[in-house]
């Protein structure tokens, strides 16, 4: 699929509260190095930088991040600084809370409430902003959420943060939040071969609501933050055959097709990926193509 004159525009539009987006966006989580999780391995500076600044050329204009995606030489929040400040004014950054790492690089999964202030303080240095658009609370595990919800409400309250999201949680949690503050998006896991019980629910109940759905692991699917597999799926081979696509363009179309408030947030260190990655917001899969990868 022919990629060069695509930008993001063609994948559409959708609001992050009162924050328009284009619904093909960029997660920053590999910019740093295999993975996030990864402190071992680190990519190119100067080749994360020209990704980041190609990504809004191609017309992206909704970033995700997290003062936790790091490598041992790599900081995905510092590199957004230094490629995109100062920055196009329509271009939103969601970041993310929760989880971090200490100074040793020690990884910390859950924050306690009075933690999360620090939290956004260290990504409101890291990118050189006084306030973020959108703050997401990663939640761990299935207990509740409506103390640190409330924690980052009043951080809203205070000017610190635009709009609240919620990621990683079930209907139930998602409506405990909602009882504490408006949430403009929820991030789930969720692709083609990755749909569960909660997610599925949760992309209905956002439909319903207007609220933006932004699946993480659309393209690597089992992979996770170790990225896509070497083997493809034979339906998903198929339709991209007869699209002159990629497997990655056909995961990420199908993800797009599932509703007009599904963003997109595929992430890549690779500026070739990069411009495929934007080019299938342009793709449209027929109703035989969606009918066909459902039996994958």
């Amino acid at each position: 699929m022919e990629s060069e004159t695509i930008t993001a525009a063609a994948a559409g539009t959708w609001r992050l509260g009162d924050l328009t987006v284009n619904r093909l966006g960029f997660g920053a989580m590999r910019l740093t190095g295999t993975a996030a999780f990864d402190l071992g391995t680190t990519r190119d500076r100067e080749r994360s930088i020209g990704v980041l600044r190609r990504a809004v050329e191609l017309g992206v204009n909704h970033i995700d991040t997290a003062a936790f995606y790091f490598s041992a030489l790599r900081s995905a929040n510092e590199l957004i600084n230094s490629a995109l400040a100062p920055y196009p004014e329509d271009l939103v950054i969601v970041t993310k809370v929760g989880p971090g790492r200490d100074p040793s690089g020690e990884w910390l999964p859950w924050a306690r409430p009075e933690q999360l202030r620090g939290q956004v303080e260290e990504n409101l240095r890291q990118l050189g902003r006084d306030h973020l658009d959108v703050v997401n609370l990663r939640v761990n595990g299935p207990g509740p959420v409506a103390e640190h919800f409330g924690a980052l409400a009043d951080l809203r309250k205070a000017g610190l943060i635009r709009h609240l999201g919620i990621s990683n949680v079930s209907p139930a949690q998602f409506s405990e939040a909602q009882a504490v503050a408006p949430v403009v998006c929820v991030q789930n896991r969720y692709g083609l071969d990755g749909r569960r019980p909660n997610s599925e629910a949760l992309v209905r109940i956002c439909g319903e609501q207007g609220i933006a759905f932004v699946p993480f692991f659309a393209i690597a699917g089992e992979g996770r933050e170790t990225g896509a597999g070497g083997g493809e799926d034979g339906a998903v081979t198929a339709v991209a055959r007869a699209r002159g696509a990629t497997p990655a363009q056909v995961r990420l179309a199908w993800t797009l097709h599932q509703g007009p408030h599904i963003l997109a947030i595929p992430g890549t260190g690779d500026p070739d990926h990069l411009a495929e990655n934007v080019a299938a917001g342009a793709l449209r899969l027929s109703a035989d193509d969606l009918a066909l990868l459902e039996t994958s």
